[in-house]
């Protein structure tokens, strides 16, 4: 991989309403100071599945087309799950889906009855149960699915830590290469999570994980 192309599309949370500003362009500088080129991706708000989805992966296309080799994601809470989808979801041509995944406090599983925001907002208040099978990660994830990385915090009461045990478990049986941290303490929407204690140490963890795969220097 050395000497190709590598840019991280950075998708905010904000439960699929708004835009996150702490988990925007904080995130691409941060990146940016490791070497690594990104840029936030605005994926369409209060809008149905599968909208997002299908705007995360014609602007994966539209990166491959200009020439970038490798094309990551890197999400937040609701952008976590708009990230995982593009991952992880079925029916996406080779040059729409990322070549790997880093998931921070991401809403996984659209059948918990925790953090209905998003689920609401993406898949409407009268969702049947098929819909929220098809949109929750762990059911989705297949042996094909992308190299991933995700963090988490026990402490987190808006998107609880059961999401990303749901994810691990997924990537696990299905023998995805993935890293995975959970944080004892530290509540939701942290972003870079600097003076958050234990949880700040995501973002070496991570510079870490993408130097492994050679998609930072």
């Amino acid at each position: 991989m050395s000497g190709a192309s590598v840019h991280v599309l950075v998708l905010p949370g904000g439960s699929y309403a708004t835009h996150a500003e702490r988990s925007s362009e904080p995130i691409v500088d941060w990146l940016a100071s490791i070497g690594v080129s990104a840029s936030v991706f605005r994926y369409p708000l209060m809008t149905r599945h599968p909208g997002p989805l299908l705007a995360i992966r014609a602007e994966i296309r539209s990166r491959r087309a200009a020439g970038v080799d490798t094309v990551g994601l890197m999400g937040f809470s609701a952008g976590g799950h708009a990230a995982g989808l593009a991952a992880y979801a079925p029916h996406g041509e080779r040059d729409e889906v990322p070549d790997f995944v880093a998931l921070a406090y991401p809403v996984v599983s659209m059948e918990l009855g925790s953090h209905g925001t998003s689920r609401i907002n993406l898949l409407g208040e009268d969702a049947d149960a098929a819909l929220r099978v098809a949109t929750s990660l762990d059911r989705l994830v297949s042996p094909g699915a992308p190299p991933s990385f995700f963090w988490h915090t026990v402490g987190d009461t808006v998107v609880p830590v059961e999401h990303a045990y749901l994810l691990g478990s997924a990537l696990a049986r299905s023998g995805v290469p993935h890293e995975a941290h959970i944080f004892e303490r530290g509540n939701h929407a942290l972003g870079l999570a600097r003076d958050a204690g234990p949880a700040s140490a995501w973002t070496a963890l991570c510079r870490s994980w993408l130097r492994s795969y050679e998609w930072a220097p």
